[in-house]
């Protein structure tokens, strides 16, 4: 058997020991774009979503974020990868997540978090989301923010994912304002700095635009209750599709005038497999500029046939097709594209709540949120008693802790974790070939504002056949820049491709 070294991939022995406060800096929402501190420079999402289970013996609801050996081993295949931001569906508050999260952190890698998980009294039924909104519940979701807000590579919360579909109660879209207005006060009056909390999507042609429109306008009563960003899981784009034929033209109509990031909370369809990911190119193109990225559904394995990776043990794991090709094509983007701020969006502002927003007759047109249960608006002054807050520590570990083989069964060795300084996240062909970057000044963030966007233009669903995250995880019952690539995205795309397809 042949074994294949990452070249570049050694780090200095002064990083190895290093300790550090941080190694991103938090984000800010500015308009539509979610903006770096120390450039000023817009962040995109290059995401996956990570939520590992299935092959790996792992379930599907457990915590990946409190468990430091598989943090490492992912977070290393995920730096190589060009990945930036993870998203994670269940989230246990009482647990330790601080080597999980100091890791992601040093490897330049944000976290996207779910607040609701399957376990009874963590999430919101969508059937009769008023049995769920209760004091145990937003107990919960505050002792989730209190576990993760000190960490700085936290980039926000989705208050809600896919609750408002085809099986919902017809006021679910109100008890989301109501918990996202309930998040909002709490992150102001417990956490020390901004944290955007934004709501996850279900493609579905005859509410999409109404949810966006619902959850987006501005509430004069209570302003808190509007979304910081939108994300949207998506599946149209399968195999050989084109910017016209998934549909992502009418998303750019939709969103074209928005005033809060959108991106893809999940992507990824495999109708057509191996996934050649021909959408990567077009979602980071000038053509979606108005988008700000997204996550590919999915990280590992598991039985939707969606992963990157294959998880066969704790200390072993086989790179899929699908990676050698999303790594090539995460190869080929446009830095500067990626990071030129959207300016015309800065400044727009939503429109009022109104029912003349709301295109669907049944979809829900009263802005009346839900008083909040007993006992949470002293949660809310008071914070939660004795809550569990993590903090960042210092990360010393950084060689691949599993045997690692590629698509074709040739292990894979030298893989080790790079740690990146404080101004720099993470990007394609960083970790390989790695200079730090000299800040440049300072961002003029701003607090998040919000969603206008009163097109109506709908899409055809052809997502059937397409699993989701949120029944990947048990919240499903609620639960124009000239090309500059730098040599080292482009060579260690190509070697990662080498590793498959030699």
């Amino acid at each position: 058997m042949k074994t294949t070294s990452v070249p570049g991939a050694t780090l200095a022995v002064a990083s190895l020991f290093s300790s550090f406060a941080a190694a991103v800096q938090p984000l800010n929402v500015n308009g539509a774009n979610f903006v770096t501190k120390s450039s000023g420079n817009r962040f995109s999402i290059v995401g996956v979503d990570y939520q590992p289970g299935g092959s790996s013996g792992v379930s599907a609801t457990s915590d990946p974020l409190s468990d430091g050996n598989a943090c490492l081993r992912d977070a290393i295949l995920m730096q190589r990868l060009g990945v930036n931001t993870i998203r994670v569906y269940n989230l246990i508050a009482d647990l330790n997540h601080d080597e999980c999260a100091s890791i992601f952190n040093a490897a330049g890698i944000y976290m996207l978090l779910d607040v609701n998980n399957g376990n009874l009294g963590s999430y919101i039924d969508r059937t009769a989301p008023w049995t769920t909104y209760t004091n145990q519940y937003l107990t919960h979701v505050f002792s989730i923010i209190e576990a993760f807000a000190p960490y700085p590579n936290l980039l926000g919360f989705f208050s809600g994912n896919e609750i408002i579909n085809e099986e919902s109660a017809v006021n679910a879209p109100a008890y989301i304002r109501a918990v996202t207005r309930d998040m909002k006060d709490y992150i102001a009056k417990n956490v020390d700095r901004e944290i955007g909390v934004g709501y996850s999507a279900a493609d579905v042609a005859v509410s999409l635009s109404d949810t966006w429109e619902y959850l987006g306008c501005e509430l004069s009563n209570s302003t808190s209750s509007k979304i910081d960003f939108f994300g949207l899981n998506d599946y149209e784009f399968c195999g050989d599709a084109t910017f016209e034929s998934s549909g992502y033209n009418k998303l750019v109509q939709q969103f074209g005038n928005t005033s809060i990031p959108v991106f893809f909370s999940e992507y990824g369809c495999n109708l057509v497999k191996p996934r050649h990911f021909t959408e990567v190119p077009i979602l980071y193109g000038e053509q979606m500029s108005v988008m700000s990225g997204g996550l590919v559904y999915e990280y590992s394995e598991g039985i939707n046939d969606y992963g990157l990776v294959n998880i066969t043990s704790a200390d072993e794991i086989t790179l899929r097709e699908d990676y050698g090709f999303l790594a090539t094509q995460y190869a080929k983007l446009d830095e500067s594209l990626l990071t030129s701020a959207n300016t015309t969006a800065t400044g727009r502002t939503a429109p009022a709540c109104d029912p003349d927003l709301i295109t669907e007759s049944s979809f829900y047109r009263s802005w009346d949120l839900p008083a909040r249960p007993d006992g949470v608006d002293d949660l809310i002054n008071n914070g939660i008693s004795n809550a569990n807050q993590g903090k960042t520590v210092s990360v010393t570990k950084t060689a691949m802790p599993a045997t690692v083989y590629d698509y074709n069964g040739d292990q894979v060795n030298n893989l080790e974790l790079t740690i990146l300084d404080e101004q720099d996240s993470n990007r394609p062909g960083l970790a390989g070939n790695y200079t730090p970057s000299t800040p440049t000044g300072t961002a003029s963030a701003t607090g998040s504002q919000s969603t206008s966007g009163s097109s109506s233009a709908t899409r055809s669903s052809s997502r059937s056949a397409s699993a989701t995250g949120s029944q990947a995880a048990a919240t499903s019952s609620g639960a124009a820049v000239p090309m500059i690539a730098t040599s080292g995205a482009a060579t260690f795309g190509a070697f990662l491709a080498s590793l498959f397809f030699l």
